[in-house]
């Protein structure tokens, strides 16, 4: 017979396993939403509204992709914790 804290122990592993492989995944979309642009800056180098697009993607562009990226950090957390913390009684 299993004991519970051994099942305790397996969903603790893969509870943080998911939660390092999300923190990874938006990692990478940090990264390429910061790095991105200002690696194909020439070839965005038309105008639009008399600036480059490069710096309107920069500085609106990022800072949205920024938040979206906090809010699915949030959403997807939240449902591993619930899914993590359904019928625990204990700390």
């Amino acid at each position: 017979m299993t004991d519970p804290s051994d099942r305790n122990d397996a969903a603790d592993t893969r509870h943080w396993r998911r939660s390092r492989r999300l923190a990874a995944g938006l990692g990478l979309v940090w990264l390429v939403l910061s790095f991105g642009p200002l690696l194909f800056a020439r070839e965005l180098s038309f105008e639009v509204a008399g600036a480059p697009l490069v710096i309107w993607i920069c500085s609106l562009g990022a800072p949205v992709g920024f938040v979206l990226l906090v809010w699915r950090y949030e959403r997807v957390m939240d449902r591993l914790d619930r899914e993590r913390g359904a019928g625990r009684t204990g700390p």
